[in-house]
């Protein structure tokens, strides 16, 4: 896992914003080249973890990064997983009983990723 997102309907973003870094004691400020993204520093330590402006009702996910996307996402296929959507090289899931998570190719450092990475056989 390597990002937890607090998905906010768009016209709500800036109160979720002083809502969560007054809650949780965290400075924030937007992701470049990503407008939709108000990263949270160091809300929950070891994990990205911000707020996503979106189209949809308010909820939780969080995202799996992964080396290999596709291989990614046939495993939770096969694990019981639905595949909803797919954008910009990542795909959403749904997994058994109705929660949201994405699969994105790699985001952190290349030393951070080869220190926690699960491998799968």
């Amino acid at each position: 896992m390597s990002t937890f997102l607090i998905d906010v309907p768009k016209d709500q973003v800036a109160e979720a914003t002083t809502f969560w870094t007054a809650a949780l004691g965290v400075e924030a400020d937007s992701e470049p080249g990503e407008p939709q993204y108000t990263r949270l520093h160091d809300a929950l330590p070891g994990l990205v973890t911000a707020i996503q402006a979106v189209d949809d009702a308010p909820r939780y996910h969080f995202d799996i990064e992964t080396d290999d996307v596709a291989a990614e996402v046939t495993r939770l296929l096969a694990l019981g997983a639905v595949e909803i959507a797919s954008w910009q090289g990542c795909h959403t899931l749904r997994a058994p009983g109705g929660h949201l998570l994405c699969v994105i190719p790699v985001h952190s450092t290349p030393e951070y990723f080869a220190e926690h990475a699960k491998t799968w056989s």
